[in-house]
């Protein structure tokens, strides 16, 4: 840790007469960290104010709305349900760890980008998250199957048909190009 930043427990509520921080070693985005966090700090606070990582938004804080979507270990999770000390050892990937690198996007925001499925954004990283994890699992969904897997996503602004369009899309990229007949 830089001299430059404050420690997490600090930073993120820690002193006072708080328990004292417990360690935590976590690769997030391929990226190994050890921190001392309080024990009460929610996934989604360590994830944005511990490590920097915004794009995990922070709406209901209840698990309803689904913009805090992160894959712990590979799986779709609501990060304002966890505590940063139950993903002690975990891998998580958050939406700045889908896109390969600064030039390319991941084919599910290029899906996303491709058909005006968002809007004022807020709701969008939960989206790409659920995604990246259901089209894992289910690389070629009916739009029934598509629209049951987001009914755990809460978006204000579009009105689901172009999300469910990128969903869509977002397999056909992943499946690659159909070989020509």
């Amino acid at each position: 840790m830089d001299a430059v930043t404050p420690p997490i427990s600090r930073a993120v509520g820690g002193a006072g007469g708080s328990p004292p921080p417990i360690p935590v070693r976590v690769r997030v985005n391929g990226r190994d960290y050890a921190e001392s966090v309080p024990p009460r700090l929610l996934l989604s606070d360590f994830l944005r104010h511990g490590l920097g990582l915004t794009g995990t938004h922070v709406g209901c804080e209840h698990g309803v709305c689904g913009a805090c979507t992160v894959l712990l270990d590979g799986e779709a999770v609501r990060a304002c349900l966890l505590l940063a000390v139950q993903v002690d050892g975990a891998e998580i990937t958050t939406v700045e760890g889908l896109a390969p690198d600064a030039e390319h996007l991941h084919p599910i925001q290029q899906a996303f980008h491709e058909t005006h499925a968002l809007q004022c954004g807020f709701c969008t990283p939960g989206f790409l998250m659920t995604v990246v994890a259901f089209l894992r699992d289910v690389p070629a969904p009916s739009d029934e199957e598509i629209r049951r897997e987001l009914a755990g996503n809460l978006c204000r602004c579009t009105g689901y048909q172009n999300i469910v369009r990128a969903v869509r899309r977002a397999s056909e990229l992943m499946a690659g190009p159909t070989p020509s007949v």
